[in-house]
């Protein structure tokens, strides 16, 4: 019986314990499925699901002839994960793989990519990096080779995906264009309007099958939205032209920087921006936005002081002003002229002489007691505003009041000569503009419209920030004072024979960061427009010297840029006018100015004009001839000599005749540069030997 009992207190223990037991579990599966059963779940989703990104395409950018100045293009980084190739695959394989490599990329033999794949095979690399910034037709070819054909499961190719941002024309209008580059900060237009370039991201949902292998889930995909293009100002052509005349002053001064701004005079489109600096090396690059930085302008300045004075009516252009000799003294600071001698002058002769004394003194005279009402003249010309630009970085300009803690007894006159005062060269060329566009101020602007799968969404229209900066008689008195500058002031070395231009120079001794003003730093600057009777086009040119240099004069560095720029512009109808061979045939004919070039381009050119030349020179029409006159003023296309053995001079020619010339002398020409010949390496009429190499330096 004790036995039974015994077996039976077992029996009831062991099953109460399964019971527990049971109720337990049960519990506990409640309970996880009640409380923790959608985190679970969703871990467990997450384990064979996933969620990843649709990289929106970034929109481009053009011109408004349709030139592209901005592209996204995909590059590819490619590893190789040599731990999941398997033996038979890779050793029947390795020798064509490493043949494809070698003739794809051409740096290395089949036998030494096939010793680099052997050491990262038996090394069991699992990121074993191949390539970096692969093209897409590259990457294209990659992926077929033998092995990596087989994907990244089986064959160990392992793609990494990403974007390049290019400019096509390199350092054409780079900073104004800019620069994007992911997880790091965009500069210029990519800055600008980065949200409508960039679009927005989608999304796709992945499901893990058998193998590893993820596959969208049907119906998950959200497309993503690509970002828009936008359409600028620019024209590429003028931007080249501005750029290279820049550079060739720059080069030739070595001086600091410089800054080109061409607007349209009529509507404020900006068609060519300009920055280059000096690097470390001495090459230049398009490095910080010197257009939208403030500084001293110097006496450029003047204009808007002379339109106060003429709004105000306290003086005509023909009123007479005393330049004291080119020395006067306000308060305990002495104020010169460039210049010393001139003595009583009118007016528009004191501002194409571009007379720091006169109007100093006139502005001293009728402002004087009046101070803050030459500021609000400066204030209602938005000089003391940011242009508004559409392009990010300006920086705000300064105008001093009589409230100013630095204002001074002297501060009037100095403001009224460009010192004490603090304007970018953009604002400059919108108050120059004005003028040119017969008093209306235009705001300078960079962007005519957005554009979304080849149609504009949106179209930028031109703005006018002022009706009228001064009556017709003012604008009119104006315009004459600035085309006496180059006629008869300190720009007549660029008047041209072929079209009018009136603008006014300008020179500052300016204080850099790090530099003082004693260490002579000065700006020269030149803004104008052209044709002068109607304007087609303003430019402001600003460069900054380097220390101590003995050419910082605005008529001697910054507006020969002007004129090259002019010319070029003129010369070539940018801009939809009429073409130049109106004008030239207007000329004098027996004023003709004429470069070196061959028999047939002087025939095409002469033809053009309506002019048949008496003799025309007999033999290769590529020779290179000159025009002659004789004592009827008839014109004649003659050889011009050449003598063998001796170094022609090829300098002014272009690049087709000059070439041909040497050629035929048996030398070998190097070319640096575009457009015609500024310098050759061997000077004219220096003894030659056939084979001899020679460089010519194009403009």
């Amino acid at each position: 019986m004790d036995i039974k009992k015994d077996i039976r207190f077992r029996v009831y223990v062991a099953f109460t314990g399964i019971c527990l037991l049971g109720a337990a579990i049960l519990i506990k599966a409640a309970t996880i499925q009640v409380k923790e059963g959608p985190r679970l779940r969703r871990l467990a989703k997450e384990m064979h699901t996933d969620t990843t990104t649709l990289d929106a395409e970034r929109g481009n950018i053009y011109t408004e002839d349709g030139l592209l100045l901005c592209s996204s293009i995909p590059q590819f980084d490619v590893h190789i994960d040599f731990s999941v190739i398997s033996p038979k695959l890779f050793n029947n394989n390795v020798d064509s793989l490493s043949g494809c490599l070698s003739h794809l990329f051409k740096d290395a033999t089949p036998q030494q990519y096939r010793q680099v794949l052997l050491t990262a095979y038996n090394n069991k690399d699992r990121y074993y990096q191949l390539r970096r910034n692969l093209p897409y037709y590259e990457y294209e070819a990659l992926r077929s080779f033998p092995i990596f054909n087989k994907g990244q499961a089986y064959g160990g190719f392992i793609e990494d995906p990403k974007v390049k941002r290019i400019n096509p024309y390199g350092m054409l209008a780079y900073r104004t264009i800019g620069l994007w580059r992911e997880n790091s900060q965009a500069i210029g237009l990519e800055a600008t309007y980065d949200s409508v370039l960039t679009g927005e991201s989608g999304s796709c949902v992945v499901q893990k099958e058998t193998g590893g292998v993820w596959v969208p889930l049907d119906g998950s995909q959200i497309d993503a939205q690509d970002g828009k293009d936008i359409v600028t100002t620019l024209d590429i052509s003028m931007q080249d032209v501005a750029e290279h005349a820049m550079m060739s002053v720059l080069q030739q001064y070595e001086c600091l920087n410089g800054t080109c701004v061409v607007m349209e005079v009529q509507t404020g489109k900006i068609r060519a921006l300009v920055n280059l600096g000096r690097q470390k090396d001495g090459s230049y690059w398009e490095d910080f936005n010197y257009a939208m930085l403030p500084t001293e302008p110097g006496s450029t300045f003047k204009l808007a002081t002379l339109l106060s004075l003429l709004n105000d009516k306290y003086v005509t252009i023909n009123d007479m002003v005393n330049a004291e000799g080119g020395a006067i003294r306000f308060g305990n600071r002495v104020m010169k002229d460039s210049h010393l001698g001139l003595g009583v002058i009118p007016i528009k002769t004191a501002f194409a002489h571009s007379s720091n004394v006169s109007m100093a003194k006139l502005a001293n005279t009728y402002y004087y007691k009046q101070p803050e009402k030459y500021i609000e003249h400066l204030k209602a010309l938005h000089l003391n505003l940011k242009t508004g630009i559409d392009l990010a970085g300006e920086r705000r300009p300064l105008v001093k009041s009589p409230e100013s803690k630095s204002w001074s007894a002297t501060t009037l006159p100095w403001m009224a000569t460009g010192y004490e005062v603090l304007i970018t060269p953009l604002h400059t060329c919108m108050l120059y503009n004005s003028i040119a566009n017969g008093g209306k101020m235009m705001k300078p602007y960079l962007i005519s419209a957005i554009r979304e799968y080849g149609k504009d969404v949106k179209v930028y229209k031109p703005t006018v920030l002022i009706e009228k900066v001064g009556d017709s008689s003012v604008v009119a008195q104006l315009k004459e004072c600035m085309r006496a500058v180059v006629t008869e002031g300190t720009a007549k070395s660029i008047e041209s024979p072929y079209y009018t231009m009136a603008g006014k120079t300008g020179t500052a001794q300016v204080a850099d960061k790090g530099i003082k003003y004693t260490d002579g730093v000065y700006q020269g600057s030149f803004v104008g427009y052209f044709p002068a009777e109607k304007p087609k086009y303003t430019i402001a040119v600003v460069i900054r010297t380097k220390p101590h240099s003995g050419v910082y004069y605005g008529g001697t560095i910054a507006a020969p840029v002007f004129r090259m720029i002019a010319d070029k512009v003129f010369a070539y109808s940018m801009g939809s006018w009429d073409g130049p061979l109106d004008s030239f045939a207007k000329l004098n004919r027996n004023n003709m100015l004429a470069s070196r070039a061959s028999t047939n381009n002087y025939n095409v050119l002469l033809h053009s004009l309506g002019l048949q030349p008496v003799g025309i020179a007999v033999g290769d029409r590529n020779a290179i001839a000159q025009l002659s006159t004789d004592s009827s003023k008839k014109l004649s296309i003659l050889p011009r000599p050449v003598y063998t053995g001796l170094m022609p001079d090829v300098k002014g020619l272009g690049l087709k005749d000059a070439v041909y010339l040497l050629e035929n002398q048996g030398l070998q020409v190097q070319v640096q540069g575009r457009g015609r010949v500024q310098a050759q390496s061997v000077a004219p009429g220096q003894k030659i030997a056939k084979g001899q190499n020679i460089t010519l330096q194009l403009t």
